[in-house]
């Protein structure tokens, strides 16, 4: 069993709008609302992959309620502490003739230190058992930015391998903690480490800086695929793998879908290498739908075979 867990749960709408442009009216050829936060996307995308997932975290006011409706409408087993305040709505705008899209978040609700408490002892039930715990998406106001890292400690100590997938000082303050596997993008590896990338020289190095910092896996994901180092007993290793050529409908949520594909490809037993060529396999076809968290499966079998998986060398030292 996976646990994800979303503390900054929403209701995502999705609007195709082919030629946007600002300040123009225009129709949505296509208009999809579902459940999100990265937590729920990525527990969406693992059971569509067939791996048994709950997703938690805090639910609150109607739009929590629409949260919970619609995740067990969708069959995804959840258990979410239910909050006062009102949960977020979030609304993605994809261009499909320029494969541009256009986010726009609320904040989320104010969360109270007695709901914090409800959820950590949800959390520690939940967690009885479990592969791994995925720490997923921002976090609502009145939750500190060490709250990841201290969660991430306090599952270790169980013996549950912790995923972080977050940007900003929660990342920071999160990597802290040690956990098994960060996913951030090329923007959020950059803010991590403190530097722009001139190159891929200088991604190569960030594994390294991003290992550093106390992750013990890491993976940059970028606009072809991603780069990896990972270790495994003593060994050491640094993969880079590249999607093929798309034209892609929309990419939201296409990060989400990837970490969801290298879970499930471990849970069953796969090597890292191909376990990162699942993941991009399954990145890539997320593309070619509306949603995040949504592909067909078929289409990740088919990518797979055509990407390209390959060994990275050691950035060379100053």
């Amino acid at each position: 069993m996976i646990v994800t867990v979303t503390l900054n749960a929403a209701i995502d709408r999705t609007l195709l709008v082919p030629n946007f442009r600002l300040g123009q009216r225009h129709r949505a050829s296509v208009s999809l609302a579902s459940a999100g936060g990265k937590g729920i996307n990525v527990a969406r995308a693992l059971k569509r992959l067939g791996v048994p997932v709950v997703c938690t975290g805090l639910a609150g006011g109607r739009t929590g309620v629409q949260i919970v409706e619609r995740l067990t409408g969708e069959g995804l087993l959840n258990d979410f502490v239910r909050i006062r305040g009102e949960s977020r709505t979030s609304t993605a705008v994809v261009d499909p003739t320029s494969n541009v899209y256009t986010e726009i978040n609320e904040w989320g609700p104010e969360v109270e230190e007695h709901e914090l408490l409800m959820l950590e002892e949800k959390l520690a039930y939940l967690t009885q058992g479990a592969d791994f715990v995925v720490f997923a998406g921002s976090l609502p106001r009145g939750v500190a930015d060490g709250f990841y890292e201290e969660a991430i400690r306090e599952v270790s100590r169980r013996g549950v391998p912790a995923v972080l997938d977050v940007d900003g000082e929660p990342l920071r303050r999160g990597i802290e903690g040690e956990p098994y596997l960060v996913v951030p993008n090329v923007r959020e590896a950059e803010a991590l480490v403190g530097h722009e990338f001139a190159g891929d020289d200088d991604l190569v190095a960030a594994l390294d800086e991003i290992a550093e910092l106390g992750a013990r896996n890491a993976i940059i994901t970028n606009e072809s695929g991603c780069v990896a180092l990972l270790h495994e007993d003593r060994a050491e290793l640094r993969l880079e793998a590249h999607a093929p050529r798309l034209e892609p409908i929309s990419t939201v949520g296409s990060g989400d879908a990837l970490l969801a594909g290298f879970i499930a490809a471990r849970m069953s037993g796969k090597s890292f290498d191909e376990a990162v060529r699942a993941a991009v396999a399954t990145g890539a076809a997320s593309v070619l739908e509306v949603g995040a968290g949504r592909f067909d499966v078929r289409e990740v079998s088919r990518l797979a075979a055509l990407v390209t998986v390959g060994q990275l060398e050691p950035a060379a030292s100053e």
